[in-house]
C-alpha cells in the first residue's frame, strides 16, 4: 500500500501542509506514526478523502455554502475596473486564474491587490469569494 506523508499529501490536495495537520488533528483524514514520529496517510484513505473534498464535503469554513466546488485559494494580484465591467487575477499556487465581473460586483466585495480571495471555478465562469 502507498503511504504518503503530511507534505506529499498537502501538494496532492494543492492546500498547506498546515491545512492537511488541521486535518488530520479534527479526525477529517486518518493518519497512523511510524516508528520515527512521522504522521503518513494510506493511499486509499487520501485517495476516499479527496473524493469527498472534490464534491465539497471537506470545508475549512463550515459556515460556507455555495454549489461552485472548484475551489483556488490564492492573493488577488491585479484589478482592473472598467465603466461597466471589472477583471480580477487572482494567483493560486501554479494557477492565474483570471474573473470578469460587473464593476458593480468587484466594488462590493471591495476587493484590493494582496488580499486573500477564493477563485471558484465553475463551467467555463470563474467565482471570486472574498477571504
Amino acid at each position: 500500500m502507498q503511504l504518503y506523508t503530511i507534505g506529499q499529501t498537502a501538494r496532492l490536495l494543492g492546500v498547506s501542509p498546515d491545512t492537511a495537520r488541521r486535518w488530520a488533528d479534527a479526525g477529517k483524514i486518518s493518519t497512523h506514526r511510524e516508528e520515527s514520529g512521522r504522521r503518513l496517510i494510506e493511499g486509499r484513505d487520501l485517495a476516499a478523502f479527496a473524493v469527498e473534498l472534490g464534491r465539497g464535503a471537506v470545508a475549512e469554513d463550515e459556515n460556507a455554502h455555495t454549489s461552485v466546488r472548484n475551489a483556488f485559494p490564492g492573493i488577488v494580484t491585479a484589478i482592473k475596473l472598467g465603466d461597466v465591467a471589472a477583471q480580477v487575477e487572482i494567483q493560486a499556487g501554479p494557477h492565474r486564474l483570471v474573473s470578469l465581473l460587473t464593476r458593480e460586483a468587484a466594488e462590493e466585495l471591495e476587493l484590493e491587490v494582496g488580499m486573500q480571495a477564493t477563485a471558484r471555478v465553475k463551467s467555463t465562469n470563474v467565482h471570486i469569494d472574498r477571504a
